[in-house]
């Protein structure tokens, strides 16, 4: 029991390292007024946990999409990114506040982002629970509920600290969309539905 739990933290954090930085974003961009701080946790959530359905369905060897068409959802965080770099560009010389780029595009954005940035979660998750007894996957999604829950504290404190919020008052107006186009391509070019 213990192992199947340091295993499910230690496959947690691997895999969602890089969502951590997303879901600081978003907490960022709530302090802004740009989403409301409930959607930002409603929406990882309902992103987590549908990666975790999709990853235990494909564990008991149902496919139901193709792992090259996973990339589509790329899209999803390149549409956002560029849209943002194109708000940049518009409203360069605006103050501060005008100029945000800290905006996921509400409940959906949140879930579609961390849907999105889910490839490398569905790749990990998949095989492990095809190999794991029923008891063991039980407690492996369990700590993966606690660990979402987690994840969202942490995120939302380091977002609250005045050093990461002066660091990305200076850089977030072209960052953050930045951040997402790579993202939104390194999810395309992963998943091989370009190759």
């Amino acid at each position: 029991m213990l192992s199947t739990v340091a295993t499910a933290i230690g496959l947690f954090a691997a895999t969602n390292i890089d969502d951590f930085v997303v879901l600081t974003l978003f907490f960022l961009a709530a302090q802004r007024g740009a989403i409301r701080a409930w959607k930002v946790v409603v929406g990882q959530y309902a992103g987590v946990l549908a990666l975790i359905v999709v990853s235990l369905i494909a564990g008991l060897g149902l496919t139901l999409l193709p792992a090259r068409y996973v990339g589509l959802l790329g899209l999803i965080p390149l549409a956002l990114g560029v849209r943002g770099l194109i708000r940049y560009a518009r409203a360069r010389g605006l103050p501060r506040e005008i100029r945000s780029s800290l905006n996921p595009g509400g409940l959906g954005g949140v879930v579609g982002i961390t849907l999105a940035n889910g490839g490398d979660n569905l790749a990990v998750y998949t095989p492990v629970f095809r190999v794991q007894a029923a008891a063991e996957t039980v407690v492996t999604v369990v700590v993966f509920v606690v660990l979402i829950g987690v994840w969202i504290v942490a995120a939302r404190l380091v977002a609250g600290h005045p050093r990461v919020l002066r660091a990305v008052e200076r850089v977030e107006a072209w960052l953050v969309p930045a951040v997402f186009c790579v993202l939104g391509v390194l999810v395309i070019v992963r998943s091989g539905l370009l190759g």
